[in-house]
């Protein structure tokens, strides 16, 4: 379901410090740590529909703060939805999103998990995924692909997807979000449950979709929230990865 919420929120201040590579034909950000420059363990970010928007560069680089390589490809092809759209307030996301279905979006993310794999070595892959990317996260926490995920505030999934994975999964939920409201939420828990798989889910009270990513930081309930719900996607990885 598309939303005006998934295309809203406030631009973060911060200047990322990685680099984009290419990685098999991808443009893909490199978010490195200081301390571990060839990891084993490595993050890949599924990004919202803003793509290397500022705010995703920032928050992969607090994933290599806490010592994940954390790679962010463009999955749009240099065509994310503007940054722009968020002042206007206004954007055809229906009319976008149709060019960028399963079809275009996994083969990308095979590549990237396969350079992971075979080019750079990493063992262990954790996936977080922030509105539109939280689908992807379902749809390949698959042995051999992903092996833990995390995301927040999800949008364009299916119960199905949820009832498909293979490996443990974290959620961060937002008590006002229209895109994925209480009932899915409901449905979702129960899908985890038959899984098998460890799972969680935090719900983050006062605030909306997007707190994740594109939350108002002035806004001291959504900046609280922002940073517990990456305190939650590290302390999974930690365990878990």
């Amino acid at each position: 379901m598309a939303s005006p919420c998934c295309t809203s929120g406030f631009k973060h201040e911060g200047t990322p410090v990685g680099e984009i590579k290419d990685a098999n034909g991808i443009a893909t950000y490199f978010a490195t740590p200081k301390k571990n420059k060839n990891p084993e363990h490595a993050i890949l970010f599924i990004s919202d529909v803003f793509g290397h928007f500022n705010n995703n560069k920032l928050l992969a680089d607090e994933f290599a703060n806490q010592g994940y390589l954390t790679v962010l490809p463009d999955l749009f092809n240099g065509n994310p939805v503007p940054a722009e759209a968020m002042d206007a307030g206004k954007f055809d996301l229906g009319s976008w999103i149709v060019n960028y279905q399963p079809d275009v979006i996994d083969p990308i993310l095979t590549t990237m998990i396969k350079y992971l794999r075979e080019t750079l070595g990493v063992k262990r892959i954790g996936a977080v995924g922030y509105c539109f990317g939280a689908k992807y996260v379902n749809r390949f926490l698959r042995k051999g692909k992903i092996d833990v995920g995390y995301y927040a505030h999800p949008s364009f999934f299916t119960i199905e997807d949820v009832s498909a994975i293979e490996g443990p999964l974290s959620i961060a939920a937002a008590e006002i979000d229209p895109v994925s409201p209480p009932e899915l939420r409901h449905e979702s828990e129960a899908a985890l449950i038959k899984t098998g798989q460890h799972w969680q889910i935090n719900l983050y009270s006062g605030v909306s979709h997007g707190f994740g990513v594109r939350g108002d930081l002035s806004n001291l309930q959504f900046k609280w929230a922002k940073e517990q719900a990456h305190a939650q996607a590290v302390a999974w990885f930690d365990h878990h990865l």
